[in-house]
C-alpha cells in the first residue's frame, strides 16, 4: 500500500517537473525566436542592405557601388515559421482583422502559457490523468486564443458595417462639393472614428508614399474582410477605369448597404424566439443539476464516484452541444 501511494506521489512529482520544464523550454524557445523574431530580421535585412550598397573598389582602382552577391546561411525568422505554421499568412491576416498589434509570436505564447496553465488545472485541481490533462491542455490551448482573436475581428467588423455607410456619405459629400477621391477619403481619416477612421487613415498615408488608390483600396481588404467594404472598392475601381458620376454610385452604395442592415437587424429579431427557446432548453439541465446539487448533494454526487456515471455525463454532454449546435446552425442567416 505504501509502495502504491509513494510510487503514484512519484509520478505525479515527475510529471509536474516534466511539465514546467516543457513549459520554460517552450515558452523560452518561441519567445525568443518569434516575440522578437521581426525585429531581429528587420536588423538583419537593414545590414544587408547596408553591405550590398557600401563603397567598393573596382578592378581598376576606382570606387564602385556594384551589388554584392552576399547571402547569409543562417536560417531566417521567416523559414522557422513556415515550418512551425504552413498557414502563417491567414494567421496573420486574422491578427490584423483584431486591429491591435498582435505578433505571431505573441499568439503562440498565449497559446502555449494557456494551454500550460489549463493542463495544471486539469491535472492538479481536477486529479486527471497525465494523458487527459496533456491532450485537454493542448486543445483548450489552440482554441481559446483562436476563439478570442475571432471574437476581436467579428466585433471589429461589426462596427466598421455600422459605421461604413455615413462614412460613404462624408465622400459624397465631399465629391460633390468638388474634393478629389482622396481629398474625400482623407476627411473620411479625421472625421470618423475607429475603426473606419483608423482603416481610412492607413489608406491615405499609402497613398501619400506613393502608392495608387486602387492598389491602396484593395490592400485593406484583408484587413476589413467585409463584403460591404469590397463593394465599395468595386465601385471606385470601375468608375475610375470606365468613367462616370461616382458621386451618384457611391450614394446608391450607401441606400443599398443601409436597407441590408436593415434587412439583418429584421431577421435578428425574427430569430430571437428561436433564439431564447435555445438558450432555455441548453440551459435547462445545468440549472437542474445545480437545484439537486444543493438540496441532496449526495445524490448527485454518484455520478462522479460511480463508472457507470462518468459515461452517462460524456453521452450527455455530446448530445447537448449536438442539439445546440444543430438548433445555432438553424437560426443562423447570412446575406
Amino acid at each position: 500500500m505504501e509502495g502504491t501511494m509513494f510510487g503514484t506521489v512519484d509520478l505525479s512529482v515527475a510529471v509536474m517537473v516534466a511539465s514546467v520544464v516543457l513549459a520554460t523550454v517552450c515558452l523560452s524557445v518561441v519567445g525568443g525566436i518569434l516575440l522578437f523574431g521581426e525585429q531581429r530580421q528587420t536588423n538583419k535585412r537593414l545590414n544587408t542592405v547596408m553591405h550590398r550598397w557600401e563603397p567598393r573598389v573596382a578592378a581598376d582602382g576606382t570606387p564602385t557601388l556594384r551589388l554584392s552577391q552576399h547571402d547569409s546561411s543562417l536560417p531566417s525568422v521567416d523559414r522557422i515559421l513556415k515550418r512551425l505554421l504552413p498557414r502563417r499568412e491567414m494567421l496573420r491576416r486574422r491578427l490584423r482583422r483584431t486591429g491591435r498589434s498582435i505578433s505571431v509570436g505573441q499568439y503562440l505564447v498565449s497559446c502555449i502559457v494557456v494551454g500550460f496553465l489549463i493542463g495544471s488545472a486539469m491535472s492538479f485541481l481536477f486529479a486527471f490523468s497525465a494523458p487527459v490533462s496533456i491532450l485537454g491542455g493542448c486543445a483548450i490551448g489552440m482554441l481559446l486564443p483562436h476563439m478570442f482573436i475571432g471574437y476581436l475581428g467579428n466585433r471589429r467588423q461589426r462596427i466598421f458595417t455600422a459605421q461604413f455607410p455615413e462614412a460613404i456619405d462624408l465622400i459624397v459629400r465631399g465629391i460633390r462639393s468638388g474634393l478629389p477621391v482622396v481629398e474625400s477619403i482623407m476627411t473620411v481619416a479625421r472625421e470618423m472614428q475607429k475603426p473606419v477612421g483608423q482603416e481610412f487613415q492607413t489608406i491615405t498615408d499609402a497613398v501619400r508614399f506613393g502608392q495608387t488608390l486602387e492598389d491602396a483600396l484593395w490592400d485593406a481588404v484583408p484587413r476589413i474582410d467585409t463584403p460591404e467594404f469590397k463593394f465599395f472598392v468595386v465601385s471606385i475601381t470601375v468608375q475610375r477605369e470606365t468613367g462616370g458620376n461616382l458621386g451618384e454610385t457611391l450614394e446608391n452604395l450607401a441606400d443599398v448597404l443601409r436597407k441590408r442592415g436593415q434587412m439583418k437587424q429584421r431577421i435578428k429579431a425574427m430569430a430571437s424566439e428561436p433564439k431564447a427557446s435555445a438558450w432555455i432548453l441548453g440551459s435547462l439541465p445545468f440549472i437542474m443539476f445545480g437545484i439537486i446539487f444543493f438540496v441532496n448533494t449526495g445524490y448527485v454526487m454518484t455520478l462522479f464516484t460511480d463508472p457507470r456515471g462518468s459515461t452517462l455525463i460524456g453521452f450527455g454532454l455530446a448530445s447537448q452541444f449536438t442539439g445546440i449546435a444543430i438548433m445555432a446552425k438553424m437560426v443562423r442567416f447570412e446575406i
